[in-house]
């Protein structure tokens, strides 16, 4: 006959709030009292405890499974937390089989504090964690895509950036909720990290002897392992690296707060700042000299397996079209001072001659009057100087900067077709519209352009074709072309795909600007182009340089002589071995191989 246990509910008093079981961490102080409570905390806390005394009653089994496998749990969090790594490369099972210092010394520390500063100091450990653990994040994502990592400084603007780049690829609705979601889950770390600590921290005291035993050992097991280099899976068994990574990001800030004052006293000095307009690019008097930036075109796009040999035809077939139509070219590498993204780094790195390569740095120099490449000829007074931006969607104070005297922005090109995921346009209108607007008008002067094309944006997907020149109109005719297209959301997230897709996206962009420049270039015309950064590491490759074509082209041999002690290759394609400057060192090049006089500034 089976036989019944009868239990009764814990008594309660006004000095004691509820009885626990033994099993229970017993958060009672060591000396045996309690701290007064105010009246409505003391009934709040009578009432959790019946709840909870009622539910171990109802389910004696489930009730101590649940409570070890929330002190796994926390264990888990805590240990995953201090153990992520801030890459994806190195994120691997043999990092999760480590012993990380921290958590010895944080035992140690929640084991000597009484109760309530245990407490505090636990939900600090934990929210420092989770804090620990989104930088890593954050870490993750930046080097994948920027190829550095986060910075705690400058780089909370880039995330409104790439809910934008997203609402653009993938729909307002999907970056709306990635938002949210991505909010949502920043908080449900932190409280659960804050959690898991104090729940770890109030087993070490409900055990204190066996802990601190515990907590001796595991120090004589690190110490024993760093001295004698013990490894596991090919990876030491000792670490410190949630240490190392705070380390990491306080040195960050620590270099970013002073190259502020370093680059803004480097941005006034200019080696050619106080040269007057007369002496400025006195060689291309007369040019219509157009610097055009073709998005994400790197080195990758040229020497990739997978994307060189389509690439490689498109750029042999417009250098021959373009030798046809009379106009020869040099090319070389440069090397840009972004990577994946941020491509207004580039731009302004290539034109002001100053190594731009974060966002400290851009505000730097935007706010001051370093001369710029394409300022240059605003300051000679000869060329009338204008900017096609079809990246542009909003007030773009920069162009004063640049020295532009009209932007044709995504809005003022008369475009009237389907947006190509992030691009605005095809690369083939916007080339069409700035003819229209600008290169085929009957002018007193020369034209200086400064062109961004767009269309080798990520994700890739749709990318536009080539239509003929004559069929553009206001771009409708890309209504069809946009939905035979592929949909970003199966190019995105597959690598293979990625990469073919990208290789068609820049023969696109370069067949589109040679194409104009077989159609509507002359003798006058003199054009320089490139890409702005390498395109991110999961098409460029993990490693990959930071190098990018640049070529020069024209039909006029003497411009092209002026830049022979360049050693470029012949053509659109520079050789592997070609010379690699630093982007920052084209601008004073350019002025030099075209006459301009250095009259230093701001030494």
């Amino acid at each position: 006959m089976p036989v019944f246990t009868h239990f009764r509910r814990p008594s309660h008093t006004a000095d004691d709030t509820h009885v626990v079981a033994a099993t229970d961490v017993d958060d009672t102080p060591e000396d045996g009292t309690r701290p007064a409570e105010p009246g409505r905390l003391r009934a709040l806390r009578t009432r959790l405890a019946h709840r909870r005394d009622a539910w171990r009653i109802r389910h004696p089994t489930a009730a101590p499974v649940l409570r070890r496998a929330t002190t796994v749990l926390a264990a888990a969090l805590v240990l995953g937390a201090l153990l992520l790594p801030n890459t994806l490369v190195a994120l691997e099972p043999n990092r999760f089989a480590r012993i990380p210092v921290e958590a010895v010394i944080g035992a140690v520390l929640l084991l000597c504090l009484p109760r309530a500063p245990r407490l505090v100091a636990a939900a600090l450990f934990g929210t420092g964690l989770g804090v620990l653990t989104v930088l890593n994040v954050l870490d993750m994502g930046f080097t994948e895509y920027l190829g550095r990592g986060f910075n705690v400084v400058l780089d909370w603007g880039l995330l409104d950036d790439a809910q934008s780049y997203l609402a653009d690829s993938m729909g307002g609705a999907v970056a709306a909720w990635a938002a949210v979601g991505a909010v949502v889950l920043v908080v449900l770390l932190l409280l659960l990290m804050a959690l898991a600590a104090v729940r770890l921290g109030e087993l070490l005291a409900a055990h204190r002897a066996r802990a601190a035993r515990g907590a001796l050992m595991a120090a004589t097991v690190w110490m024993t392992c760093v001295a004698l280099g013990v490894q596991t899976f090919g990876v030491p068994v000792a670490t410190r690296s949630a240490s190392a990574a705070l380390e990491a990001q306080a040195h960050r800030v620590v270099d970013t707060l002073r190259d502020e004052a370093a680059f803004a006293r480097e941005a006034k000095a200019d080696r050619f700042g106080a040269t007057p307009g007369e002496e400025l690019v006195p060689d291309l008097r007369g040019k219509d000299v157009i610097f055009t930036f073709i998005e994400s075109y790197g080195r990758s796009a040229v020497e990739d397996p997978v994307m060189a040999p389509g690439v490689g035809r498109t750029l042999e077939a417009s250098t021959k079209a373009l030798a046809e139509a009379g106009f020869h070219a040099r090319s070389g590498w440069l090397t840009s001072a972004t990577y994946g993204g941020s491509s207004w780094l580039g731009h302004s790195t290539f034109l002001s001659g100053l190594w731009v390569d974060n966002q400290q740095r851009y505000r730097t120099v935007t706010a001051g009057d370093h001369l710029t490449l394409t300022k240059a000829f605003e300051k000679t007074g000869d060329w009338d100087t204008v900017g096609v931006m079809p990246g542009v969607q909003k007030a773009w104070p920069e162009a004063k900067w640049y020295g532009l005297d009209k932007v044709y922005d995504a809005f003022g090109m008369g475009y009237e077709g389907p947006k190509f995921s992030w691009s605005t346009m095809p690369d083939q209108y916007a080339l069409e519209a700035f003819q229209r607007l600008e290169h085929a008008r009957k002018r007193d002067r020369p034209l200086m352009a400064e062109i961004i094309l767009t269309s080798s944006h990520q994700p890739w997907a749709p990318i536009p074709t080539m239509v003929g020149w004559e069929e553009l109109g206001d771009g409708s005719v890309f209504d069809a072309v946009a939905r035979a297209g592929e949909k970003p959301s199966d190019v995105i997230a597959d690598t293979t795909r990625s990469r073919q897709e990208y290789g068609k996206s820049v023969q696109y962009s370069v067949t589109s600007l040679t194409q104009w420049l077989e159609r509507y270039g002359t003798d006058d015309t003199v054009l320089v182009f490139l890409g702005d950064h390498q395109p991110i590491a999961r098409v460029s490759g993990t490693g990959a340089s930071r190098d990018v074509p640049v070529s020069i082209v024209a039909r006029d041999p003497e411009v092209l002589d002026a830049i022979a002690d360049w050693n470029w290759t012949e053509g659109l394609k520079p050789a592997h071995d070609a010379p690699v400057w630093r982007m920052s060192a084209f601008r004073d090049r350019f002025l030099t191989a075209y006459g301009s006089v250095p009259h230093p500034s701001g030494r």
